[in-house]
């Protein structure tokens, strides 16, 4: 007859680590110097169809192409946004 006494993490342990890495958020080098950036909505889908970058309301040029609730909100962006409220 097998031993069934599993000593060690099992398929449970596995599953979590598993899901860790699936769902850590993958932050690349010079990410923290990132921001969010305010940019006019037409803009930034004509960038999404051309790749051209987009110039941001703080004057910034940039292609967006990552997650913005990764990243703070330009202190300039915001500052200008709330201005045109």
């Amino acid at each position: 007859m097998a031993d069934t006494d599993h000593t060690g993490g099992g398929t449970d342990t596995l599953d979590r680590e598993i899901e860790q890495l699936l769902t850590r958020e993958v932050v690349e080098e010079g990410d923290h110097e990132r921001f969010s950036h305010y940019a006019p909505k037409n803009a930034i889908l004509e960038s999404a169809l051309t790749g051209k970058p987009v110039k941001a309301l703080c004057g910034k040029l940039w292609t967006p192409g990552r997650d913005p609730e990764k990243f703070p909100i330009c202190p300039t962006c915001k500052e200008i946004y709330e201005t045109l409220k």
